[in-house]
């Protein structure tokens, strides 16, 4: 059995400039703001108070990494209720008022076949999708996760909502 070579790791100093250029504003902001008022604005990029909570108690993160990380080893630690609570506080993907009549009438059956089978919204990540592609996303989405079994639905609702909850975290931290 090959042994691996011993490397000794040796530290990268950056540069004050290349630190300050690594630093996000909002992220600033986020670190320094009280806890509750963290919470709640966390709550907003995924409902789960437990989520919410653990993300403030390990402020101050040193960068937008190390956040999303966190949020992922959080998102990977719910508990189903914690889930459901999230999933509570979502809306399911809608359409854009102008679309047809006929879109928005299919829409809403597929939203309540899958509400009916798995108890809760269909929640679905769009990000890279634009807003002509997203309709048919979530159609296309419903349609597949419906023959899911609800373990299966389980596992990739839960993905689904930390893939939510990392682009809102983004939002949230870009200063935007």
């Amino acid at each position: 059995m090959c042994q691996p070579a011993t490397r000794t790791a040796v530290p990268v100093q950056n540069s004050a400039a290349e630190q300050a250029q690594a630093r996000v504003p909002g992220l600033d902001r986020f670190n320094a703001v009280p806890s509750a008022e963290a919470e709640a604005a966390l709550l907003e990029c995924c409902g789960s108070r437990r989520w919410a909570q653990r993300l403030a108690a390990h402020r101050p993160f040193p960068d937008v990494d190390s956040l999303l990380a966190a949020a992922d080893e959080a998102g990977y630690d719910l508990a189903p209720a914690d889930l459901s609570e999230a999933l509570t506080a979502e809306v399911s993907p809608g359409l854009h008022h102008a679309a047809p009549h006929s879109a928005h009438l299919a829409l809403q059956a597929a939203h309540a076949a899958y509400e009916s089978r798995f108890g809760h919204v269909f929640v679905i990540c769009l990000d890279g999708f634009g807003p002509a592609e997203q309709p048919d996303q979530v159609l296309a989405g419903i349609r597949a996760r419906l023959a899911h079994e609800p373990d299966q639905e389980r596992v990739v609702t839960a993905e689904e909502m930390r893939r939510l909850a990392r682009g809102r975290i983004i939002e949230l931290v870009s200063g935007s």
